[in-house]
């Protein structure tokens, strides 16, 4: 987040403001250079994203990657069904359509919501999971067509492999470069009927995701502690995928719940702009949840969810918006705590950018903390065979096992990550803002911040490599340093920058994948001076590197 807010921030947006959806139709239809890298299909570590405005999310970007996967299908004998989900995002639906064309055409048995109305990314997680336990043939995949939180005139589409979770690089790799291989050749090689023939195929079939994965939650969630205990809970699904499935949860379980905003609208004008005055249904943004943490004093707990429901915005009523880490270091004492039929050496999945908060809740609860790089997609073998509890990440993702210590999802969902909070309230009888307090009252109060310093291409490829004696001191911010890292300690896997780490605060630097700059989280167990004094250090032991490179 830069430090300059833009005077729109937490204001709703003058209708001049809004994306014009008609115009972002008309633009999917254009066809992309695919000679222009801006145009191309690239698949980061949430799938491919882009805008019809920009050339960069269109349906022959669709077309083509729906025939890749269905490529890579075959090569990795891949032939049970494939779970199709969308969220609320203007694009989503002729995506989805598209899609369907091409998956119905190569013969591809496509399962999709019953009502053809939207599927949360965890839901799609868990339908993968719950047809794929037990079996060895007949594996299961899934597409989610979402652009996550992403402003309302964007695209995306994520691919998740038979494990249920994010794809890795291998996977995406592969599925990009078919893709940009079939988009350069005019799209010659692509299988697609019309999409009323999809739709009517034998290939594609209605699915209740919604009642299947409601009527799980009590094996992953203490639902009947939550009723009982008649928590107050508001719940603002942000116009997402999400708004289909809490009016059934609240009826089954018999909460105390009120949904507070149910609007669906695709240029999302319900929704006040984020810290740079544009519209990004960001659950974890002070900006973007203003209309939420307004209401905190109406509910015990309170939780929002992005467009495809994989991040958790959690609003208590002592303390309103929790930063994501807090959350996650709450969740973790609590879930280890109660969850006996856990494996007792079940770990703790982080990333290498989460609060050191997490690092000593760990230690105190004596379990073991897996520190891996960025990305959920190193959360899913653990997740997927009971070794760790709990993953999650510090942008406000997150997922974690059943109460009998099977698989529940392999990608982040929001939807359980909101309701823990009211599991939390019900069995504690402290709000997660109050048992943070405690928290910290024992293990101490990071402070934590993320900024970003400009960088060319050539200085963001130095970041990467970067050892101690580059950095040419052992100390930071009048500590000494106790680690230097290139490759995250839980998995040995690169990150893709340095990390440095004291006793009492450490620094991670980043290149970005998209900006001329690179980013700097830092924290503190000191005070506000301190962790200037980090921020101010890293930057300068940075530059000093970048200019002896």
């Amino acid at each position: 987040m830069s430090s300059t807010i833009s005077p729109l921030a937490g204001k709703p947006l003058d209708p001049s403001l809004l994306v014009d959806l008609a115009r972002l139709g008309q633009a999917y239809f254009e066809r992309p250079d695919p000679a222009d890298p801006a145009q191309r299909v690239a698949f980061g570590t949430s799938g491919h994203r882009g805008s019809s405005l920009l050339r960069s999310f269109n349906e022959a970007h669709i077309l083509a990657i729906a025939q890749a996967i269905c490529l890579y299908r075959r090569e990795q004998g891949i032939d049970g069904p494939l779970f199709l989900g969308i969220d609320t995002h203007a694009l989503s639906r002729p995506a989805f359509e598209s899609a369907l064309e091409v998956f119905a055409a190569n013969g591809v048995t496509t399962l999709v919501d019953e009502d053809l109305r939207f599927t949360p990314t965890p839901v799609i997680s868990h339908a993968i999971i719950g047809h794929n336990r037990g079996r060895k043939t007949g594996l299961a995949d899934g597409v989610v067509i979402s652009p996550s939180h992403n402003p309302p005139a964007d695209g995306g589409f994520k691919y998740n492999p038979p494990h249920g979770g994010p794809a890795d690089t291998d996977a995406t790799g592969w599925i990009e470069g078919k893709a940009n291989t079939l988009m350069e050749a005019g799209l010659a090689g692509v299988s697609r009927i019309p999409y009323a023939r999809a739709l009517a195929s034998e290939h594609v079939r209605r699915h209740g995701f919604r009642e299947a994965y409601v009527a799980e939650l009590g094996s992953v969630l203490d639902m009947e502690a939550i009723r009982g205990a008649g928590v107050a809970i508001g719940i603002d699904p942000l116009g997402g995928a999400g708004l289909d499935y809490y009016a059934p949860i609240i009826e089954r379980y018999g909460l105390n719940a009120t949904i507070v905003d149910q609007t669906l609208d695709p240029t999302f004008a319900f929704m006040p702009a984020d810290w740079d005055g544009k519209i990004r249904m960001d659950c974890s943004s002070p900006y973007a949840m203003t209309g939420l943490i307004a209401m905190k004093d109406r509910f015990d707990v309170a939780f929002a969810n992005d467009t495809d429901a994989d991040r958790h915005g959690i609003v208590s009523h002592s303390g309103g918006l929790m930063n994501p880490n807090h959350y996650l270091a709450v969740a973790i004492d609590y879930l280890f705590r109660n969850r006996a039929g856990w494996r007792a050496d079940a770990a703790i999945g982080k990333t290498i950018v989460s609060s050191a908060i997490i690092d000593r809740v760990a230690a105190r609860l004596g379990r073991r903390l897996v520190e891996v790089p960025v990305g959920f997609k190193w959360f899913v073998e653990g997740l997927s065979d009971g070794s760790f509890g709990f993953g999650g990440e510090e942008s406000a993702g997150a997922s974690f096992l059943r109460l009998d210590g099977s698989s529940w999802s392999t990608d982040k969902d929001g939807l359980i990550l909101g309701l823990l909070a009211a599991e939390i309230t019900a069995k504690t009888g402290s709000d997660p803002g109050e048992r943070y307090a405690a928290i910290t009252k024992d293990l101490g109060e990071p402070l934590y911040a993320r900024i970003d310093a400009p960088a060319t291409r050539e200085q963001k490829a130095v970041l990467k490599n970067l050892s101690q004696a580059q950095l040419g001191t052992d100390t930071l911010a009048g500590e000494p340093i106790t680690a230097v890292l290139n490759a995250a300690p839980g998995n040995g896997a690169a990150i893709g920058g340095v990390k440095v780490v004291t006793s009492e605060g450490w620094f991670c630097a980043r290149p970005s994948g998209t900006e001329e700059v690179y980013k700097i989280y830092a924290e503190s167990f000191r005070d506000a001076g301190h962790l200037a004094r980090i921020q101010e250090e890293a930057q300068a032991v940075i530059a000093r590197a970048f200019a002896a490179a």
